[in-house]
């Protein structure tokens, strides 16, 4: 897990952030050291999108109010390695509805956990993806690469 950690965060230099997340993250990576992870997060740009968040206060970070699909086209159009989303289930999953993401990627442990926010919706549309990869770590962990399927 901390090679593929290592090998995600190195590929990206931009993260896509909910309100949500954003919250709960900024009260606690700007004084973690919980490395790699905290210097990867709080070095990185940060957009945020909200329409409620009244400033962003964390280091490197913008709140982003317009419609998503142009945001995130537009951020897309910017130089730079890849855009990240981290935690922020919700945006993910109205991403995938737009179309917007170009990579999946999932990390499955060897638990079922009976609570907790959904990836995906019990009554969301079908959405098809393909399977660029699948790797297995030492620990049992699934690293599942999708992309969208072509139509």
């Amino acid at each position: 897990m901390a090679e593929h950690l290592a090998s995600l965060i190195a590929s990206q230099d931009a993260v896509v952030l909910g309100r949500g997340t954003y919250a709960m993250w900024a009260s606690y990576w700007p004084t973690s050291d919980n490395e790699p992870f905290s210097s990867f997060i709080n070095g990185t740009r940060k957009y945020v999108f909200s329409s409620t968040l009244p400033e962003a206060t964390w280091r490197n970070s913008t709140i982003l109010r317009g419609g998503l699909a142009d945001e995130i086209t537009a951020l897309k159009r910017e130089p730079g390695r890849d855009i990240g989303v981290h935690g922020s289930a919700r945006l993910v999953r109205s991403m995938l509805r737009a179309g917007l993401v170009d990579e999946l990627r999932l990390a499955v442990p060897p638990v079922v956990a009976g609570t907790g926010e959904r990836l995906f919706e019990q009554d969301g549309e079908l959405l098809r993806l393909r399977l660029l990869d699948a790797r297995r770590t030492s620990t049992g962990v699934m690293l599942l690469f999708y992309g969208p399927r072509e139509a």
